[in-house]
């Protein structure tokens, strides 16, 4: 029997340089610590009960309510904060397993137990809320109160509310059955990759075959893949069509005029927003169609197809950064940003703000979790000879401070910033990377790698997005008009959309069409086109920044100190960019075709 030495395995956790795990004393000083705390959490919980049934008495006990909540919901925070960030160092250690389950636990009986304080702030009367919001005691909270009040009139009686939450559970029965189906019950077989191993095809495994430099890897993946999908097309066609009509459902029980706007309301986001975004994406797709082509030739295809789209160009453009480097690259491209900021993020990135590497039993993938009295950590699973491991981590370094400069700038109650902005200071921070390391590129191979780089993620972050964004409003509304929603109504307007968005010289296999029952975000209705406008700000604000003073500078840095202490729409508009227009879609559009045109030229 022989063993192949050069076969390396990631360490155990108890094995990991201390200075390459995250620091999590900000949070707790040792488990100990933490477990006392449990019972000053519990007695907060119980401290809700007095109030239940009071709050209409007077300005003043609303706002004792108020406190109690946050200072109950801050150390929550902390302790689930504590216990999650555990779990994901070794998802096998038991002992923090049951953190986690005692902090879930705890979070459900606060939930229950703080559940009665929004309907009873609905039930005070509008006029006997307008005069308690001029009482100082509620000045923290009047914005809150506020956006509580705007639900008003999508608010049930009592026994309605009921009958609605009673059916929460068979709401998710199509998001659930998808994901039953997709990730345990379909079975896509092997593959034999560009090395000649045997490898599972799964949903995790299918991307990276589709960047395999072997065309015929891709081709088999695609359609081996795909097959699965059309066996059972009818089941994913009617667990997609639940999932639509539940949406549709909701809405008109709670008077909104459509889905749409009940998913845009929390936000308060105009359709305008939505519609702006798809006219932008579509007026500007000759040059998507136009990357297409010169994709095609560049890789010396006579015909272009979806499997040939995610593969870089240049496949053999070698990169290499330590850890240590990476760090130094990343604050080199961030210095646009200021002194301030620079030396901040410094401190964190080369200090313990992050865990850097794979062990035995880690989450895969990164995030950022900020908390508001702990550091903005980070995961990692850092790999020096990944290019786009780098950009990860300044993605991930632009949520962190983020929730820095929110959290030193806002109180607990509006420091956490919302869905629609939490991608914007992170692919801020991916343009800034991709502008120093093209300005620094070595060679035109290397230049050429990464545009390409940056063509891709706009493609697949906008344009992609914005697709289906598109495919998301057109069912909604067929549902809404009554129209069927079947396998080939799917597929007719799903395939209608490919044509467009890819163009008449993309050869689209039939199977493509079957894409839109494999996308996980379609049950979760209007959630994509966030990742669009998201991009498309960090686009524009990186230019205004890069290309302007210390007025944008400025704007930007307000931007990040504003939590949730404004509505997205504003937050964005004072920074400088406003999507209610088209011009910060066309802006980040105009940069993809600019850039298209440039990797042309060089390759």
């Amino acid at each position: 029997m022989t063993t192949n030495a050069s076969v390396k395995s990631n360490p155990k956790r108890i094995d990991v340089s201390l200075e390459d795990t995250w620091n999590l004393e900000s949070l707790f000083p040792s488990d100990d610590a933490w477990q006392k705390a449990i019972p000053e959490l519990e007695r907060l919980i119980e401290g809700f009960a007095p109030y239940q049934g009071t709050l209409a008495q007077s300005a003043d006990r609303l706002a004792q309510c108020l406190d109690h909540d946050v200072r109950t919901d801050r150390l929550a925070e902390r302790i689930g904060t504590y216990a999650f960030l555990k779990t994901t160092e070794d998802q096998a250690n038991s002992t923090y397993q049951a953190f986690q389950a005692r902090y879930q636990n705890l979070a459900t009986r606060a939930g229950q137990a703080a559940s009665f304080i929004r309907p009873e702030i609905l039930a005070i009367p509008s006029e006997q809320m307008d005069r308690m919001l001029e009482q100082p005691c509620l000045a923290p909270y009047r914005l809150a109160l506020e956006r509580i009040n705007r639900y008003r009139a999508h608010t049930l009686n009592q026994s309605e509310e009921r009958l609605l939450a009673m059916q929460g559970e068979m709401a998710q029965t199509a998001g659930k059955a998808f994901r039953q189906l997709s990730d345990a019950d379909l079975k896509f077989g092997q593959i034999e990759n560009e090395r000649g191993e045997s490898v599972d095809l799964t949903n995790a495994s299918f991307t990276s075959f589709l960047i395999s430099p072997k065309r015929e890897v891709r081709q088999q993946a695609f359609h081996q893949y795909y097959a699965q999908f059309a066996d059972h097309e009818n089941t994913l066609a009617a667990t997609l069509s639940g999932s639509i009509h539940t949406d549709v459902y909701y809405a008109r029980a709670r008077n909104y005029p459509s889905a749409l706007e009940s998913s845009l309301f929390a936000d308060n986001v105009p359709v305008s927003v939505y519609d702006n975004l798809i006219a932008a994406v579509r007026s500007s797709l000759p040059a998507v169609h136009a990357y297409f082509d010169m994709r095609r030739r560049k890789m010396g295809l006579d015909k272009i197809h979806h499997y040939d789209t995610y593969v870089p160009i240049l496949s053999d453009v070698p990169s290499h950064h330590t850890w240590d480097e990476a760090v130094e690259v990343v604050l080199d491209s961030l210095k646009p940003l200021g002194e301030g900021y620079g030396r901040v993020l410094a401190e964190g990135l080369r200090g313990r703000w992050c865990d850097r590497y794979p062990n035995q039993g880690k989450q895969s993938g990164a995030f950022s979790c900020g908390t508001y009295d702990g550091d903005p950590y980070i995961l990692m699973n850092y790999k020096p000879d990944v290019l786009n491991d780098v950009f990860t981590l300044t993605h991930e370094a632009g949520h962190s401070m983020h929730s820095y400069y929110s959290a030193r700038s806002q109180p607990f109650q509006y420091y956490n910033y919302t869905i629609f902005v939490a991608e914007v200071a992170s692919t801020f921070n991916e343009q800034l990377l991709a502008e120093h390391l093209i300005r620094n590129a070595e060679s035109k191979a290397q230049r050429a790698a990464i545009i390409n780089h940056e063509i891709d993620s706009i493609r697949a972050t906008i344009v992609r997005q914005t697709m289906f964004a598109e495919f998301e409003k057109k069912t909604h509304a067929m549902a809404e008009a009554g129209e069927p929603l079947t396998v080939a109504s799917f597929k007719e307007v799903y395939g209608e959309l490919l044509r467009d968005y890819f163009g008449p010289e993309f050869v689209l296999d039939e199977q493509l069409q079957l894409e839109c029952f494999r996308i996980p975000h379609f049950y979760r209705a209007f959630y994509v086109y966030k990742y669009a406008t998201g991009l498309s700000a960090a686009i524009a604000l990186s230019q205004r920044v890069m290309h302007g003073g210390a007025h944008e500078l400025e704007q930007y840095l307000h931007f990040l100190r504003g939590g949730c202490s404004k509505y997205p729409l504003d937050l964005l508009r004072d920074a400088g960019v406003d999507m209610t227009k088209p011009e910060p879609v066309q802006t980040a559009l105009n940069r993809f075709a600019s850039l298209v045109e440039e990797l042309d030229r060089i390759l």
